[in-house]
This record gives C-alpha cells, sequence and structure tokens, in this order.
C-alpha cells in the first residue's frame, strides 16, 4: 500500500529517468526573446504540453505502473483524475498490457474523457462537487482487487514527475528560479527533489489558482488546509488539499506558493499562443502566469517555468482567448 512506501528522494527520480526512458518524451525546452526584453529576466520554458497524451502526467503515470509485480499488473489500476492523470494512466497500461479503470468527473472535458476511452481504460463518472472520488476509488480498488494509484500522493508518481524539471536543467543549466504549477503537489514536490539536487541555489515556487489557494495556505500555516472544490478554468488543479507525501517535501524544499487569477491564465494562454505558436490548457499557464507578474523581481537571472500541459478543447480554447 502506498503509506508502506519510503518519502521520494532524488535518487528515486534517477531511477524514475531510467524507468520512462524510450517511453516518455525528451520534451523541448524553449526560450521567447520577445519575453526576455519585455522582462529583462532569462525565461526557460519545459514544454510538457508535448509530451505523451499531451502533458507531465505520463511521467508518474508510466514510472508508477512500472512498479507493479505480475499480480497487480494482471488484476489492473483504479485512478482518479479530471482529466490529465486519467490519461497518464490508460496511455501506460495500454503500453504495459494491463487493464485500467478510472474514476472521472462529469464536467471533465471532453477531449479528455475521449482520450481516456480511446486508450482503452473503463470511466466511471462522478460529481465532483457533491462526491468524493478518493472514497470512489478505493471502493472500487477493494471491489475488484485493482491497485489504486492517485494522481499525485504516491512515492512513484512523485518521482516520475521529477523527471521533468531533472530534465530542464540538464537542457538549460543552473536556474535561479523554478516556477511549477500546484494541484495536489505531485509535479511540485518531485521537481522540489530534482531541483534541490541540481540547482541547489534555485528558488522553487509553486503556482496555484486564485481561487484554490490550499497550498498556499497550507504552506504558510504548516499543515495540510482542505478546501471546498475551486472554481476556476484551471481544472488539472481543482484539488482540495495537499497530499501527505507532497506536503512533506513543499514544506521542506519549495520557497513560497503564489497564485494566479483566471484572467491572468487566459492573458497568459494568449501569449504561447501567439507569441511561442503552442497550444497550452490553462492549468498549463498557472507557472507562467506568476512568474511573468513577478519578473521584475528577477531582472538579469535564469528562470525556469514548467509548462505542464496542452489538453484543452479547442472550442473552449477559441472562447478564452477570442
Amino acid at each position: 500500500m502506498t503509506a508502506k512506501l519510503p518519502a521520494p528522494t532524488y535518487a528515486d527520480v534517477v531511477a524514475a529517468a531510467g524507468r520512462i526512458d524510450g517511453h516518455a518524451h525528451r520534451t523541448p525546452s524553449l526560450t521567447s526573446r520577445l519575453l526576455d526584453d519585455e522582462t529583462g529576466a532569462r525565461f526557460f520554458f519545459k514544454c510538457e504540453n508535448f509530451q505523451r497524451m499531451g502533458a507531465f502526467k505520463f511521467r508518474g503515470a508510466f514510472n508508477a505502473l512500472s512498479c507493479f509485480d505480475a499480480a497487480q499488473r494482471k488484476a489492473g489500476v483504479v485512478a482518479f483524475s479530471s482529466g490529465n492523470h486519467a490519461q497518464a494512466i490508460a496511455l501506460s497500461a495500454q503500453l504495459l498490457g494491463m487493464p485500467a479503470t478510472i474514476v472521472m468527473p462529469n464536467d471533465a472535458p471532453a477531449i479528455k474523457v475521449a482520450a481516456t476511452k480511446g486508450y482503452g481504460a473503463e470511466v466511471v463518472h462522478y460529481d465532483r462537487y457533491t462526491e468524493d472520488r478518493e472514497a470512489i476509488g478505493k471502493r472500487l480498488a477493494q471491489e475488484r482487487g485493482l491497485t489504486l494509484i492517485p494522481p499525485y500522493d504516491h512515492p512513484h508518481v512523485i518521482a516520475g514527475q521529477g523527471t521533468a524539471a531533472m530534465e530542464l536543467i540538464e537542457q538549460c543549466g543552473p536556474l535561479d528560479a523554478l516556477f511549477v504549477c500546484l494541484g495536489g503537489g505531485g509535479l511540485l514536490s518531485g521537481s522540489a527533489l530534482a531541483a534541490r539536487a541540481l540547482a541547489p541555489d534555485c528558488k522553487i515556487f509553486g503556482v496555484e489558482p486564485e481561487a484554490g489557494n490550499d497550498g498556499q495556505r497550507s504552506f504558510r500555516e504548516g499543515r495540510i488546509v482542505h478546501i471546498d472544490t475551486p472554481r476556476t478554468i484551471a481544472d488539472g488543479a481543482q484539488t482540495q488539499h495537499l497530499g501527505d507525501y507532497t506536503f512533506d517535501i513543499i514544506r521542506r524544499d519549495v520557497d513560497d506558493i503564489h497564485t494566479a487569477s483566471d484572467a491572468e491564465l487566459v492573458e497568459a494562454m494568449r501569449f504561447f499562443a501567439e507569441r511561442m505558436k503552442m497550444i497550452v490548457e490553462p492549468t498549463g499557464c498557472l507557472a507562467f502566469a506568476a512568474a511573468r507578474r513577478l519578473a521584475p523581481q528577477w531582472a538579469g537571472k535564469r528562470i525556469g517555468v514548467i509548462v505542464s500541459g496542452g489538453n484543452v478543447d479547442l472550442k473552449r480554447f477559441c472562447e478564452l482567448v477570442g
């Protein structure tokens, strides 16, 4: 069970990199001269919108499922997710030859639901505002003998997500600051493990939706704060609380947590589309939205930004940026 696994370390990130090598894409790290001129800082974007299934989640999912024993693989996996973890688990299970059951909210983006089913997973729907997805996932695991892989609070998931920051630093060199989107904390905690090992002086910041700042409150109050499901266009960060593993790492290794408004996310989406020719989902813009606002503090410095994903319905994208 997850509770018996030790907390992940940078060594686990290195091991995860070995497991996903040849399966996950080594995504590009891009720059923008326009943005650098505008801000006076040097930006480096780790573009996980170009990852398999369109988001960083594939890294953690494939790493976690790769650690299954033969019995677990035969029985299959269950996960709960608003979309990207769902697709990541479904695709990883397909590649590794195991069945997958995914618990997804009724209002999950259609493109994410379709992709999850397209990878061969069974989708079980629920109401994110009235039902508990974790309870549903645990019940299915018990009833069907499945292994539950949560979207963020699992050592193997965290280690896999940390490979994105590891690659960014390998590609671009040491950074002065690293901005990472924050939902449940898998990407941020994994990134912190990598950055602390590879760029010890780098400042690490999480960024979550302004409407759901449970991570910021948890970080500053020294305890895990639970909130109601936040209403934000950043559907991938509509989490209600951090995890036990992720909170411990974030509290120890992260420097601060910032927030970004939905309006700032739309402006970031527009910048990526117009200036860098990329489609990025709202959640994927969280880190950049805050980094751009805070850039004057980092003039002359090297700023890393993890662009977490690009899975957004085209119609919805046009409605937001049009």
